[in-house]
């Protein structure tokens, strides 16, 4: 797996690397960062006393005026801080790590009370409180009423347009208004059942009912659950495992164009989205996915998925894309009253299984006896999961080593995804011997690991994750490795306090809403040798590679891979260059 991988540096220095180091492979390059020291203790949500954001429109405690004796300053003086909550991270699947929200300083004008003298102020304006405390008054939004005529239910004859990206949908037009049409494929020609919209939506969503005219990538879906109106979970049964791939490739490329004004040549791509895993026989589908969440139909108490943006459960007596580990543990076959959702954890690396139980809102745990050995887990009302018996954790395998993910922590779902993505970012990397490396979003410490043994006992690996309990797994994962340090904090927060001002090497795998513009610009001025980043949505990729290039980065190699077959989701490695090398 070595296509569309940057040439091999050869560990000398020239430039603008020349002040990097300077070293060749095998010679020892002092660390030109020291480890932060340990960061203050966190909340929950990964937030100190001093990073947790301030609630707009308050400034810096450092940066305030002097109090105005004035009334307004009197006003002023409620306005604190607050706390901003992580976003995770998964595949269609699946799971997360989370990003911090930060706060902002304002100008300092609504804070400022009547200055008094000659000048006169404002009518009233001495007086009304300043602006952050008049918006905190009235936060909930007022529920929108949709308007215009209800249209679901109506059925359109359409011609199918490209793929759109996320949910599975493809664009459709009738009389000038877009559909969102899954169970379709572009070129085809179908009845479009509509599911949601009125007659004055922007846009209406809607289901493929019918087929009149069938695209050559059309199959009958294996699964007897998929199709309209029923789960939600696979997007694309009706389509060839290659058909598939060319549909995420279609997403890929308009993403690229649309947000980073990028050619897949200019991205360092291929065009191909490269399969993962043997290839299998025409109408079987592959059980990949080692993680899947039921959820409980409060009145039968039989376990089913989700239905397309809806709560109603889908009944179901097998999912055809759940790995062995899972389907083992015959959850389908027993009644989970009081059970709001039943998550199922099958460790590839090992024979590990856990069930984590989310009870409904004063129900007890029911006595659980499954086909094979588990561990119990439950989740209580505050999100917190207990163990109740068994380990608290799974072990998995990967890159050379075993991991240790505890109360469902993120992994990836795919049993050759892990693996698979080290590769490509090593690949790309290219890590050197005593060279330094930052590994951001690191979760239980994959890459940070991988990285570890590449640069060796002379170089430094420094790791950063917000979610307490995987923080505690990496450091229990990497405590063989002196060169690697994991700290618990948000990317956004603790990389600005470290006083690393520069480093060799950066990868990054951020949730799905991506890094953003301010941590790419603290990214840049690093001056990293190159840069992974790991994507697994790709508008947040390509609206983060526009940010890599204003600061003077360009993706020299980009890889696709199909790790959630049967969904839209795919995953990306991307490896950036100073563009001036």
């Amino acid at each position: 797996m070595t296509r569309n991988t940057p040439p091999r540096s050869s560990g000398s220095s020239s430039g603008k690397g020349s002040r990097r180091g300077g070293s060749q492979p095998g010679q020892v390059s002092r660390p030109r960062w020291g480890r932060p020291s340990r960061p203050e203790a966190t909340d929950r949500d990964g937030l100190t006393a001093r990073t947790a954001p301030i609630v707009p429109g308050e400034q810096e405690p450092s940066e305030r005026p002097q109090p105005n004796r004035g009334a307004a300053g009197k006003d002023a003086k409620g306005a604190g801080k607050g706390a901003g909550k992580g976003s995770g991270k998964g595949a269609g699947a699946g799971a997360g790590a989370g990003a911090g929200v930060g706060g902002g300083k304002n100008s300092g004008k609504d804070s400022q009370g009547a200055t008094g003298g000659a000048r006169k102020a404002p009518r009233k304006q001495a007086v009304r409180p300043p602006k952050a405390l008049r918006t905190a008054a009235v936060r909930t939004p007022r529920p929108e009423t949709p308007s215009g005529e209800p249209l679901a239910g109506q059925r359109y004859e359409v011609e199918v347009g490209p793929v759109a990206h996320g949910g599975g949908h493809c664009v459709a037009r009738h009389e000038g208004r877009v559909l969102f049409v899954r169970h379709a494929l572009p070129g085809e020609k179908v009845v479009a059942l509509v599911t949601e919209g009125t007659s004055t939506s922007r846009f209406l969503r809607a289901d493929a009912v019918e087929v009149l005219e069938p695209a050559k990538e059309r199959i009958e879906a294996p699964c007897p659950f998929a199709g309209p109106g029923k789960c939600g979970g696979c997007d694309w049964q009706h389509v060839t495992p290659g058909g598939q791939r060319k549909l995420k490739a279609a997403v890929l490329t308009e993403q690229l164009a649309k947000l980073a004004g990028l050619t897949p040549e200019e991205a360092g791509w291929d065009g191909s989205v490269e399969p993962v895993g043997g290839k299998l026989p025409a109408g079987q589908v592959p059980a990949w996915r080692t993680r899947v969440q039921y959820a409980v139909d409060p009145e039968t108490g039989k376990v089913g998925l989700r239905k397309h943006r809806s709560h109603d459960v889908q009944p179901v007596d097998r999912c055809l894309i759940a790995a062995e580990g899972v389907t083992e543990l015959g959850i389908e076959a027993r009644d989970w009253p009081g059970i709001a959702s039943v998550e199922v954890y099958a460790a590839a690396g090992s024979s590990d299984r856990q069930v984590v139980l989310t009870p409904r809102p004063g129900a007890q745990l029911p006595l659980v006896e499954l086909d094979k050995p588990v561990s119990i887990a439950r989740v209580d009302e505050q999100g917190d999961v207990h163990r109740v018996h068994g380990r608290s954790f799974v072990r998995e395998r990967a890159a050379g080593r075993t991991w240790r993910v505890s109360n469902g922590g993120f992994w990836q779902i795919h049993p050759e995804a892990p693996d698979t993505l080290v590769d490509a970012v090593l690949d790309g990397l290219d890590p050197q011997w005593g060279e330094n490396a930052l590994d951001l979003y690191c979760g239980v410490g994959l890459f940070a690991g991988a990285l570890a043994d590449r640069v060796g006992e002379d170089g430094a690996v420094l790791g950063i994750e917000s979610a307490k309990q995987a923080v505690v797994d990496a450091r229990h994962n990497l405590a063989a490795l002196d060169n690697v340090r994991i700290e618990c904090d948000r990317v956004e927060t603790l990389l600005p306090r470290t006083g690393i001002t520069a480093t060799d090497l950066i990868v990054l795998d951020p949730p799905r809403s991506g890094a953003g513009r301010e941590t790419v610009a603290h990214l840049v001025g690093l001056e990293a040798r190159r840069i992974a980043y790991v994507a697994c949505d790709p508008a947040a990729l390509a609206r983060d590679l526009k940010f890599f290039r204003e600061g003077g980065y360009r993706p020299v190699s980009l890889r696709a891979f199909d790790l959630f077959p049967m969904t839209h989701h795919f995953e990306c490695v991307a490896i950036l260059e100073p563009a001036g090398e």
